[in-house]
């Protein structure tokens, strides 16, 4: 059995050390991840179902609960060819496709804004580990700050940075901010760049 121990991790980070170390397995096995919420139960539930895994899941103590899969041989290769790109995501012109996302906010949604703090840091976080990333990612007004010193995601935008996501920050932005002097990742632009990376994206996506 592999247990993996997600005691104070927040969504998603439980499922993708689930996932992590499903594909790391060389054969059928037992995992166990250990998680301190329910969400985290249930989307470890939901995960299992959409692979195939048998999963149980019982409260161990008082904000502890373990969350066990068995993954078959069957269900294993499904997991690691689900993992794999296609011959299809290969084609040149699969390849050339776009995907842009624009952040206007270091928040995500509207309403309770450390709840949007919190939900910014774990779309970034998530990003880093899609099987496909995104070309680009355009930062301006209050979404400036993020790629800034202090950043609490500004790890995350470097990992992807150095796995060739191109990260944009608007000048203006930055400059009405008094922040040009503490950007610490990616570069500088300006709307009219901004505006042509939209328009001309395959997928434009806004979190």
């Amino acid at each position: 059995m592999v247990t993996i121990d997600c005691m104070g991790e927040q969504c998603p980070i439980p499922v993708v050390k689930t996932r992590k170390a499903i594909l790391g397995l060389p054969s059928a096995d037992t995992v166990e991840t250990i998680v301190d919420n329910e969400i985290a139960v249930q989307n470890l539930t939901k995960m299992a179902n959409e692979m195939g895994y048998r999963v149980s899941s019982k409260k161990v103590a008082e904000g502890k609960f373990a969350v066990t899969m068995e993954v078959s041989e069957d269900a294993l290769k499904k997991t690691k060819e689900s993992a794999e790109p296609s011959e299809d995501a290969c084609a040149p012109d699969q390849r050339a496709k776009s995907t842009v996302i624009q952040v206007a906010s270091d928040t995500v949604g509207i309403g309770e804004e450390e709840l949007g703090h919190i939900l910014m840091k774990s779309f970034i976080y998530s990003l880093t580990q899609l099987d496909t990333l995104p070309t680009t990612m355009l930062f301006y007004n209050g979404g400036a700050k993020l790629t800034c010193e202090g950043s609490p995601v500004l790890d995350d935008l470097k990992s992807l940075e150095a796995q060739g996501v191109e990260i944009l920050t608007c000048g203006t932005c930055l400059d009405f901010q008094h922040l040009k002097e503490k950007l610490a990742v990616g570069s500088v632009t300006n709307m009219y760049e901004i505006a042509r990376r939209m328009t001309q994206a395959d997928r434009l996506v806004r979190p």
